[in-house]
């Protein structure tokens, strides 16, 4: 028990900070426990084939398939329009929008779409992004939380609940708290949340957003310039300089991104980006002559072959932890990224080597023909309105009507939502709403694997008697105040670790305890559990509780105080409602 108690301080630690991918974390947590023999081997991989790992790696597919037919587009297109008639009408119809496509299919690529579609509201209506991005996140987590299906945490509790005997959580079992949920949600984020929310994002060029003005600058070549006869990589004033060649003119004609095997001549006229200090060594080099230019636009940067991107390096992205040089990102994707906002911060120095994080903008500067491979690509959520990807709108309907089949067999109890769900993704690939290769992509394996270990944990949590121990403390120190106190105490345990680390390892981790203390007790778990599963979802104060949170975190140009500032009051508001109706919706 106290080496479980270790493992399990460590387990948070480690998930709080991300001093290693959450993933990771959860792998490593299972390896000791196996080694250390406090789980048996079948024990230790029970996670991979248990219900609710298996469901909602269907759910991803579910999701990604609506997604590819452009079903959720057409609902982002119609909130668009709003916005040229009511500001707050269309906000809060948004909202709901949202929060309604969130109770049904994930919440990640509902945001992704979104983002583009605001960014273009803003510049339309001269609203600024910042205050529609943190409303669409919020609200994707407020409808979520209305259906079994809508966050993995409510499969995930499910799972748990079922596997200790209790009676399933029904499809629609959700819905009443959830409703009330997104009342208080939308209500609190239109007259007040909104208003908290300062105006960081304006609308401006990328050029001036991302402040590259002292970073750009042209260069001439003279025939004496030791460059001269070089290629791109080999040319002294990359290797020694460490600037980025992003433009070539020559005799007229230009070369935009030039490749690394381009042979520089003598008189050619090179736009490069480089840190201020480098640009003005630029100036001592023999044969180069600086070009001075006082005001850059992307209309400089830009042509019919070249443009101008914003992109968000996704949650759960293959470039975390990795550097652009790492993944050789010029030639891997056929652009040049020319800036990188982390954590509120532009930098422009040294960004090859900086480790790339989750919400993390990027300006990238790409091909207009490589431009698909990066909108296609699962590591970036394209910004700027040319994100959108290419829809198949033939298979809209198709696939409407099989969402709805896994939903109603699932509601109605024909057949459990794991079946629903595994012949859902069969019949999408089938009728080719989505393609098996773009099936395999949809599916979050970081999340399969931290649902795994999390599982793992917390069977370790009950075989050792850990879980009966931890639930006695809490009895005896909350308990005597009343069932309805422990409600409130689990409400502010579970949302106060869901706002520092991973939902689903809260709610794997929480849920078992909340069970033990309902059987010290001798009262049902379901309340209990409802408190753990609706808290779980509250992720309002930090840009890295929930997912949707650290996709709009660099697009917004939000700070950390920010989601504090404006998601404790959520938080407050719905631990209060948890508190008082919980009890009335599922008595003890």
């Amino acid at each position: 028990m106290i080496l479980v108690l270790c493992i399990l301080v460590l387990a948070i630690v480690l998930f709080a900070t991300e001093k290693l991918p959450i993933d990771l974390v959860a792998l490593l947590i299972m390896a000791i426990l196996l080694i250390s023999g406090i789980i048996t081997p079948e024990q230790g991989i029970a996670g991979f084939s248990n219900t609710a790992t298996v469901t909602v790696g269907a759910m991803f597919i579910l999701s990604a398939a609506l997604f590819r037919t452009g079903a959720v587009n057409i609902i982002g297109e119609l909130c668009a329009r709003l916005f040229k008639l009511n500001f707050w009408i269309a906000l809060t119809l948004m909202m709901l929008m949202v929060a309604a496509l969130s109770a049904f299919i994930n919440n990640t690529p509902v945001v992704a779409l979104f983002i583009p579609i605001i960014v273009k509201i803003g510049h339309d209506s001269s609203i600024s992004p910042s205050k529609l991005l943190m409303p669409i996140s919020f609200a994707s987590m407020f409808g979520g939380i209305c259906t079994l299906i809508g966050t993995s945490t409510n499969i995930l509790i499910g799972s748990i609940a079922e596997s200790h005997g209790l009676e399933p959580f029904g499809m629609f079992e959700f819905t009443s708290l959830g409703l009330v949920f997104v009342v208080i949600g939308t209500l609190y984020m239109v007259l007040i949340g909104v208003r908290l929310i300062p105006e960081r994002r304006k609308d401006e060029d990328l050029t001036n957003r991302f402040g590259l003005g002292n970073y750009l600058t042209e260069v001439i070549l003279s025939p004496e310039a030791k460059s001269v006869g070089k290629t791109v990589e080999e040319a002294p004033l990359v290797k020694d300089l460490g600037v980025e060649i992003l433009e070539v003119r020559r005799e007229g004609k230009r070369l935009q991104l030039p490749q690394s095997k381009t042979i520089l001549k003598a008189n050619d006229i090179l736009k490069v980006i480089g840190d201020i200090e480098k640009v003005k060594r630029l100036q001592e080099r023999v044969g180069i002559t600086l070009k001075s230019k006082l005001k850059w636009i992307d209309a400089d940067l830009e042509s019919d072959e070249v443009m101008l991107v914003e992109a968000v390096i996704a949650p759960n992205s293959l470039l975390e932890r990795k550097t652009l040089k790492q993944i050789r990102f010029r030639n891997t994707f056929g652009a040049t990224a020319l800036a990188i906002r982390h954590r509120g911060e532009v930098m422009h120095r040294n960004i090859g080597n900086t480790k790339l994080r989750a919400g993390d903008a990027l300006l990238i500067e790409v091909r207009t023909d490589y431009l698909d491979r990066l909108k296609e690509n699962e590591a970036f959520v394209i910004v700027t309105e040319s994100g959108l990807p290419r829809f198949r709108k033939k298979k809209i309907v198709p696939a409407l009507m099989i969402m709805a089949g896994v939903v109603v067999f699932a509601a109605t109890g024909i057949l459990p939502i794991v079946i629903t769900a595994i012949a859902g993704c069969v019949l999408m690939v089938l009728v080719r709403c989505i393609t098996l290769e773009e099936a395999y992509k949809a599916i979050d394996w970081r999340v399969i694997f931290l649902l795994a270990g999390a599982l793992t944990l917390g069977a370790a949590l009950e075989t050792t008697g850990t879980a009966r121990f931890l639930s006695e403390m809490i009895v005896s120190s909350v308990g005597v105040f009343g069932p309805v106190a422990l409600i409130g105490a689990f409400y502010l345990l579970t949302t106060l670790l869901s706002n520092v680390m991973s939902n689903n390892a809260t709610a794997a981790l929480i849920a078992p305890i909340a069970i033990a203390t309902a059987a010290s007790l001798q009262v049902d778990a379901r309340p209990l559990l409802m408190a753990v599963a609706f808290a779980a979802s509250a992720s309002f104060m930090t840009p890295v509780g929930y997912q949707t949170n650290t996709m709009i975190l660099g697009p917004g140009q939000y700070r950390f105080p920010d989601f504090l500032k404006v998601g404790t009051p959520i938080n407050i508001l719905f631990w209060i409602a948890a508190t008082i109706l919980i009890p009335q919706l599922w008595p003890f």
